[in-house]
């Protein structure tokens, strides 16, 4: 599944890399939580973080049923 979800995450990383960003997998637990960190500008924006991780989770768990959730580190 790791491999798979690498796949979705660098479809996101092309659009935070030109922001100066990026998003790095972190672990992903047999109850199919993922756990990513935010990286760069990115890490340090605050507010709109929350809103980054639910992109990231709906984006996964569109293509990857078996993700149950995203947790930022």
């Amino acid at each position: 599944m790791r491999e798979k979800i690498e796949q979705v995450l660098e479809e996101i990383r092309k659009i935070l890399r030109a922001d100066g960003s990026d998003i790095e997998l972190v672990r992903v637990t047999v109850e199919g939580i993922v756990q990513i960190r935010f990286k760069g500008v990115c890490g340090s924006c605050g507010g709109s973080m929350p809103a980054l991780r639910r992109g990231v989770e709906r984006m996964l768990m569109e293509r990857l049923p078996e993700v149950r959730g995203v947790v930022e580190l």
